[in-house]
């Protein structure tokens, strides 16, 4: 059986697979061609295909080597293991390449790291496992008995599928006295026979002849197949139509439509009537091939277009018509038709992807290799030639490696945050005309580097805070962008490490490493703390990690949270302070002065000084802004010797506080050449000279803070009078003046020089001790009440700590 034959074929292919399997290999093209038979079984070797190339069998799968065929089927196959190439599915040759003598197929060997490209040919050899077979087991002829020896009857040709030496070889007739075989050779170099007459026929003796037909190969074994032959003996019809030419030559344009008309053939016969009425027809030894692609108008002679004609698969056709009139013992004559195929464009070029590298990084040098594209174009000539091309607006290139085989590779650096994919179009364009082109879309994805530092979205932050704020409350929030995506744009906030007053940061303030808010720790305080900054740093999780920082600068604002505090007259005991007036005084006579101070800044240390309470409210008067108390007519002598003032000082703050002072001011004839008793600090000889220099080194404290602290907002403009006196008729006065503006960081202190008291009360609006003690601490604040002077020692004791 056919079966059996295969299969004891195929072990004699796979017993002697080494003397028949060769191979060439084409180092500047690189290019290895196998040879291997037809029908081999699943698994059977081919070639070792890596020891061929000089690959490392132990990098075969870390390179990615692969095989692409561009055919449906995957006929071989590769394992990596060993690097032998195998039949994974049964080549039928026949069904491959149908009857083309050379029969192959190609495939593409693909490997990276580096990338390598090879071209592999498999010819596939054939098997004569097809026997020659016959359209009919049955051939009649008509033969007439007037039939002249040498005589020629064309015989029904058989069909072969092998090829080469397999293929059809000859024709074999049984012994016979009357007819002999010529066989005759196509210009494709198929074989037909025909039956020639060689003695006359004699109806008379002998009206029907029966031979035996057989065709056979030329493989080993050979094959063979057989047709009965059933000869009719006619009487006779002495005239046979005649054709115009025995040979035409014809060219027909491929996908001509079906019914086209390709030539009309005209045969004559001499006789008349039914012996002269032509009927046309294919002749027995016509190809099946031309038989499904054309028709024969029996009655006309036309051949029309019946199937699809392709010249991929077929360049030219045989057609073999033969004229018969109706009259009896007709006879057959034939002639040849040569069909040239002539070709059209009429196939689009084919796009393949054989390998796509993607995504790409957004770093990746240029000349990077995307992928790697082959074209093809089954026409012919400059139809099947195909150019290819893609954009030139974006940053790839094709570069042709080899004929119809294109690298995709990067003409330029990439970057992800201006363009995240690219849908790049593949155009292969035939040249014919007019051209064919496909086109193919390869999405190339970049993937993102780290290559992006966090930006701020301000270039600094400046936070306005009022002081005695809730701790844990947020006091702002920074925000940071970072155009890289995933990890490499994930974020955190952090505040870099510093020292505010010898603490540090991270006990003022923290900040959500998440959000970027940043929270007040604690509770501040205008007078202790004016400002600070901190510098937040945003970081982003790329590897390595990027980062950038911002400086937030945090200003305390004040609130009016501290009363004023009396500083002098000093209570003494619980005790309001007494002072002497002489009787003899005229109006404006300085008669004692009431020094306040607040601890806050601003509107909020501005202060203001009023008469509460007054024994003669006609007598005493106090100035508004600078507390000095003056007698406002000169004293009767009936008028009493003692009188208590009450003075409020009130702050300029919303709401405003306040504190009160007393004062007992006894009314004599004169004052003693002697200081009077000032408790404590007569005890000192240079009490008043040491209560000078305390004052005049407390105001250049202050002065040296506003130096200090000029980029902070400003005040627009100070200036203030105070005092230091010794008891006694003419108490000496000294002003200071030290003036701000936000224009300019600069401060301008003038030091201390007498002034008298009626420049005193001309200048008794001006700000005296505005900032005398903006730097006490709450705790000495505390140490104070409110509502009651400061003794002299509580006066020294804050007086030498800010001095």
């Amino acid at each position: 059986s056919a079966v059996r034959r295969r299969s004891e074929l195929c072990l004699k292919w796979s017993l002697c697979h080494f003397a028949l399997l060769t191979f060439f290999l084409g180092k500047a093209r690189g290019q290895i061609r196998y040879s291997i038979p037809e029908e081999l079984e699943h698994g059977a070797f081919v070639g070792n295909i890596a020891e061929d190339l000089g690959l490392d069998l132990d990098k075969l799968s870390m390179r990615r080597f692969r095989i692409v065929s561009g055919s449906k089927k995957q006929y071989v196959e590769v394992n990596l293991e060993n690097g032998v190439l195998f039949v994974n599915e049964r080549i039928d040759r026949e069904e491959l390449c149908e009857q083309s003598l050379s029969c192959s197929f190609h495939l593409q060997v693909v490997i990276e790291n580096p990338l390598e490209l090879y071209r592999v040919e498999i010819e596939i050899l054939d098997v004569n496992d097809n026997s020659p077979s016959f359209p009919w087991t049955e051939i009649n002829l008509d033969i007439s008995e007037s039939a002249a020896p040498g005589s020629r009857f064309p015989l029904e040709s058989a069909q072969d599928l092998d090829v080469g030496s397999n293929s059809l070889r000859s024709y074999l007739l049984s012994v016979n006295e009357h007819f002999q075989l010529d066989i005759q050779t196509r210009s494709d170099g198929s074989k037909f026979a025909e039956l020639v007459l060689q003695t006359p026929l004699d109806r008379e003796q002998q009206s029907a002849h029966q031979m035996v037909l057989t065709a056979v190969d030329g493989g080993a074994p050979e094959r063979s197949g057989t047709a009965q032959i059933y000869i009719t003996v006619l009487d006779a019809n002495d005239n046979a139509p005649v054709f115009d030419q025995s040979f035409y030559r014809v060219r027909l344009a491929e996908n001509a439509p079906k019914g086209t008309v390709i030539i009309k053939l005209n045969a004559s016969d001499q006789d008349e009537g039914p012996n002269a009425d032509i009927s046309y027809s294919f002749s027995g030894h016509a190809p099946l091939k031309a038989r499904q692609l054309f028709s024969v108008d029996p009655r006309t002679g036309e051949i029309k277009v019946k199937g699809v004609i392709d010249y991929e698969k077929a360049r030219m056709h045989e057609i073999y018509v033969q004229a018969k009139d109706k009259g009896p013992s007709a006879v057959a004559v034939h002639c040849k038709v040569l069909v040239n195929v002539l070709d059209k464009n009429d196939n689009l070029p084919e796009v393949i992807l054989t390998s796509v590298s993607t995504p790409v990084q957004e770093d990746a040098p240029p000349g990077t290799v995307i992928a790697v594209i082959s074209v093809m174009d089954k026409d012919s000539g400059e139809n099947g030639n195909v150019d290819c091309e893609i954009p030139h607006h974006i940053p790839f290139q094709l570069h042709s490696s080899f004929k119809n085989y294109y690298t995709l590779v990067t003409s330029d650096f990439l970057d992800r945050e201006a363009v995240a994919d690219y849908n790049i179009t593949v155009t292969a364009r035939d040249m014919g005309s007019p051209p064919l082109f496909t086109r193919k879309t390869i999405l190339v994805q970049v993937s993102d580097m780290n290559d992006n530092a966090p930006q701020f979205k301000q270039p600094s932050y400046t936070v306005y805070l009022t002081e005695n704020n809730a701790p844990g409350a947020s006091i702002c929030s920074v925000t940071a962008t970072d155009p890289d995506s995933g990890q490499n744009a994930y974020l955190s906030y952090s505040i870099l490490e510093g020292d505010i007053q010898g603490m540090p940061i991270s006990t003022y303030v923290s900040i959500n490493s998440d959000s970027g808010n940043i929270y007040a720790l604690r509770s501040f305080d205008h007078e202790q703390l004016k400002n600070f900054q901190v510098t937040v740093q945003a970081q982003d999780a790329g590897f390595p990690p990027l980062s950038s920082n911002v400086s937030v600068s945090v200003f305390i604002l004040d609130q009016n949270d501290n009363a004023p505090l009396i500083v002098s007259p000093v209570m003494q005991n619980g005790t309001a302070s007494t002072e002497k007036v002489p009787r003899s005084v005229d109006a404006g006579y300085l008669v004692a002065k009431i020094h306040a101070i607040d601890a806050d800044a601003g509107q909020n240390s501005r202060l203001f000084y009023q008469m509460l309470q007054a024994t003669d409210s006609s007598l005493f008067s106090v100035a508004l802004y600078t507390g000095e108390i003056r007698t406002m007519r000169q004293i009767e002598e009936k008028e009493p010797t003692r009188h208590r003032l009450v003075i409020l000082v009130k702050d300029n703050g919303q709401p405003p506080l306040s504190a009160t002072v007393s004062i007992i001011l006894s009314v004599v004839d004169s004052l003693p050449a002697l200081q009077p008793d000032l408790g404590d600090l007569s005890q000192s000889p240079h009490h008043s000279t040491s209560f000078t220099l305390y004052l005049i080194m407390a105001l250049g404290a202050v002065s040296f803070t506003f130096l200090l602290t000029s980029s902070v907002p400003s005040i627009s403009g100070c200036c203030g009078c105070t005092e230091a006196s010794s008891s006694g008729a003419h108490p000496q006065v000294y002003c200071y003046k030290m003036c701000l503006t936000p224009e300019s960081s600069k401060s301008d202190f003038m030091f201390l020089k007498p002034c008298s008291p009626v420049l005193s009360v001309q200048q008794n609006n001006a700000k005296s001790t505005d900032y005398l003690t903006s730097g006490w601490s709450t705790l000495e604040r505390n140490e104070l009440s409110n509502n009651r002077a400061a003794t002299p020692n509580e006066v020294n004791i804050l007086q030498k700590k800010h001095s």
